[in-house]
């Protein structure tokens, strides 16, 4: 038997206003931590499917990839043990904003207000990493329709 690492997917949902969705966890780890929208790739799913699947259960938002954000697989960034997730952009499609499965609630949140929070697993890293991608390419625009609220 193989000791291999788990599987997860995130996904930075972001608003017309800049701000980005995080759902409130549920269960453990991190009871009551504020999270990007994310879990585990099931068997047979793609990474692409198991994103778009898990936004849309912790949401209630049907969500279009528009990039990859990174790769993460520090050993440790999980307590459950060795998890890699993959980290996608999302827009907005379709949906109304709730919390559901295993959030317990969703909130749209700035900037200055996410560096300030302790999140999830490393989350911390993987927003400080998407606002670098904004600083780094100022073409890069999320004033548009495709984005929510």
């Amino acid at each position: 038997m193989f000791n291999n690492p788990l599987l997860t997917v995130d996904v930075v949902i972001l608003c017309r206003d800049e701000k980005i969705i995080m759902v409130k966890r549920k269960n453990n780890p991190y009871k009551d931590f504020w999270a990007l929208p994310g879990g585990f790739v099931e068997y047979g799913e793609t990474v692409e499917h198991a994103a778009c699947r898990e936004a849309l259960e912790e949401t209630g938002l049907e969500v279009e990839l528009d990039s990859l954000v990174g790769v993460y697989s520090e050993p440790s960034r999980d307590p459950r043990g060795h998890v890699i997730t993959v980290c996608y952009l999302a827009k907005y499609k379709s949906g109304k904003l709730r919390a559901d499965t295993d959030a317990k609630d969703v909130f749209r949140f700035n900037k200055s207000e996410l560096v300030e929070m302790d999140l999830a697993f490393d989350h911390n890293k993987i927003l400080n990493d998407v606002f670098q991608i904004f600083e780094n390419k100022p073409e890069f625009t999320i004033n548009s329709d495709n984005y929510i609220l």
